[in-house]
């Protein structure tokens, strides 16, 4: 999957919308703002974030799930970013 690095990590992308998410920011456009993607890539970016089991929609945004919430503090762990 494209939102998966090939060692499993979370690519730059991913891990910038889950973050986003995580901050409570909700709708395709402020997403795309605050994650610096485009909107194409976004909706692409849900999709395949979603598919994995990292996010799940609730009405107009979305929400990280236990799982999402587990692989993004893998992700910012590794990467030695404490934020």
């Amino acid at each position: 999957m494209a939102c998966l690095n090939p060692d499993g990590t979370l690519t730059a992308i991913a891990r910038a919308v889950l973050g986003a998410v995580e901050a409570g920011v909700s709708g395709e456009v402020p997403l795309a703002e605050a994650a610096g993607i485009p909107l194409w890539r976004l909706r692409a970016s849900l999709r395949e974030i979603g598919a994995v089991g990292l996010i799940v929609a609730m009405g107009e945004g979305h929400m990280l799930t236990d799982k999402g919430r587990e692989v993004l503090a893998l992700s910012r762990e590794l990467d030695g970013d404490t934020a």
